[in-house]
C-alpha cells in the first residue's frame, strides 16, 4: 500500500538525525527504548522524544511485550518498507510503501471496490 503525505512533514521528521539514527535501528529489528539508548548512544529522553515524532508521522509503530519476568514494556518497530521521492508538476511528493499482511489489505481493496 502507497500512502501520500506532505513531503514538509516528512523532511522534518527524516532530516532530524536522532530520528534517522532510531528509525536505522528498529528497522533492522524490533527494539525498547532502553535497548535503543543503549546501542545508539542516546539519553533516554532524547529516544522518547524521537519515538513519538516518528509515531506522530506513522513511521513506526510500538507494542507491548512481555519479560521473563512478567514486566510489561513496549517495543518500538519500522512500519514501512520504503518511501519514495517524486517530482511531478513542480510539485513534490512522499509515497510510504507500508508492511501489512494480506488479510488487511484484502479487506482494505474489498471495501474500496463497493465505494466506487
Amino acid at each position: 500500500m502507497a500512502e501520500e503525505r506532505p513531503i514538509e512533514e516528512i523532511l522534518n521528521t527524516i532530516g532530524d538525525e536522532h530520528a534517522r539514527t532510531v528509525l536505522a535501528a528498529i528497522s533492522r529489528e524490533p527494539r525498547a527504548a532502553k535497548e535503543l539508548s543503549e546501542e545508539v548512544g542516546l539519553s533516554l529522553p532524547t529516544i522518547y522524544r524521537r519515538l513519538e515524532l516518528l509515531q506522530e508521522h506513522d513511521l513506526i509503530k510500538q507494542r507491548t511485550a512481555i519479560a521473563d519476568d512478567g514486566n510489561h514494556f513496549k517495543m518500538y518497530e519500522c512500519n514501512f518498507d520504503s518511501t519514495v521521492i517524486s517530482l511531478q508538476d513542480d510539485e513534490y511528493k512522499v509515497r510510504i510503501y507500508r508492511r501489512e499482511n494480506l488479510p488487511d489489505r484484502f479487506s482494505q481493496l474489498w471495501d474500496e471496490l463497493g465505494t466506487d
